[in-house]
C-alpha cells in the first residue's frame, strides 16, 4: 500500500528552483571574469602543481576573453542571489524550517555512517528523516558559503567604498581568494547534489516539484472478531382455549315447552 506524505513546502521549493539556475549564472559569470585574469594555481614557490585553466584549456575550447560580459551578467544576477538567499535564511528562521536543517550533536557521526552507506561499506541504513545527518551539514553549510560569497562579493565589487569589509577578510587579494574558493565549493556541491538526487530515484525529485513524497506503507493484517450468530426465535406453541357456545333462544324455549308437557 502506497501513502502520500508532504514534505517540502511551497516556500521552499520556490526558493530551490529559483536558485539553482541564478547560481548556475553566477558560476558561469564568475568564471568569464576570472578567466580574463586566471592568476590562481596550486604550488609552492616557483613550482606549480595545478594551474585550473591553462592554455591548452583556452586553445582547445576557444575561449575569448569577455570580461566585459562576464560583469554585466554577475552584478545583475548577484542581487537575484542575494535577495532570494536573504528571503530563504528569513523563511527558515520564522517558519522553524531550520529545525530540520541545522546539524545536532549526532549529525557528524551520523554523518560518517551515511557517508559509508553511500560507498556501498555499510549495509544499514543511516537515520533519516526530513533530511539526514550529511544533508544537515551540507545544506548549512551552504547558507553558509552563499553569506561568504556575498560579503567577499561586495568586497571586490567596491573595494574603495567598503574598504573596511575587505580588511575583513584580509584585503582586496584574499576577498577574492575566498570568493574563488567558494565558487569551487558550490561547483563541488553541485556535482555531488546532482549525483545524489539521481541515486534516490525519481520519488525524491518529486517531492522538490510537488513538495509530496510517496512511500509505501506495509499492510497490517487486522484481525476481525466474527460477528454473533442471531437465530430467530422458536414459536411458542399454545393450546387453544375451549370455546363455549351459548344455545339460541328459540333452542331454549323449546326445552322449556317440553318441560312444561312432561309436566
Amino acid at each position: 500500500m502506497k501513502k502520500i506524505v508532504k514534505k517540502h513546502p511551497l516556500a521552499v521549493r520556490w526558493f530551490h528552483w529559483i536558485n539553482f539556475p541564478v547560481l548556475g549564472v553566477m558560476i558561469w559569470s564568475g568564471l568569464l571574469i576570472y578567466w580574463a585574469n586566471d592568476v590562481y594555481k596550486v604550488g609552492f614557490g616557483d613550482k606549480t602543481l595545478i594551474k585550473f585553466f591553462p592554455q591548452s584549456f583556452y586553445d582547445a575550447f576557444h575561449i575569448p576573453f569577455r570580461l566585459a560580459e562576464g560583469m554585466a551578467y554577475h552584478f545583475v544576477f548577484m542581487w537575484l542571489f542575494f535577495f532570494n538567499g536573504i528571503l530563504y535564511v528569513l523563511y527558515t528562521i520564522f517558519s522553524g524550517e531550520w529545525r530540520y536543517l541545522m546539524p545536532n550533536k549526532r549529525s557528524w557521526k551520523e554523518a560518517w555512517f551515511v557517508l559509508l552507506h553511500d560507498l556501498h561499506l555499510r549495509k544499514e541504513k543511516p537515520t533519516q528523516e526530513k533530511y539526514n545527518a550529511a544533508q544537515r551539514i551540507a545544506y548549512t553549510a551552504i547558507i553558509v558559503m552563499g553569506i561568504g560569497s556575498i560579503l567577499t562579493g561586495l568586497a571586490i565589487y567596491k573595494p574603495i567604498q567598503l574598504g573596511w569589509l575587505a580588511e575583513i577578510f584580509g584585503g582586496y587579494k584574499m576577498s577574492r581568494i575566498i570568493h574563488f574558493a567558494l565558487t569551487i565549493g558550490y561547483v563541488l556541491f553541485f556535482l555531488i547534489h546532482i549525483i545524489q538526487v539521481i541515486l534516490a530515484g525519481w520519488n525524491n525529485f518529486r517531492a522538490m516539484v510537488t513538495g509530496f513524497e510517496v512511500i509505501k506503507v506495509k499492510e497490517e493484517q487486522i484481525q476481525v472478531e466474527p460477528l454473533p450468530i442471531i437465530l430467530p426465535p422458536e414459536p411458542v406453541i399454545t393450546e387453544p382455549e375451549p370455546v363455549i357456545t351459548e344455545p339460541e333462544p328459540s333452542i331454549i324455549e323449546e326445552n322449556k315447552n317440553d318441560e312444561e308437557i312432561h309436566e
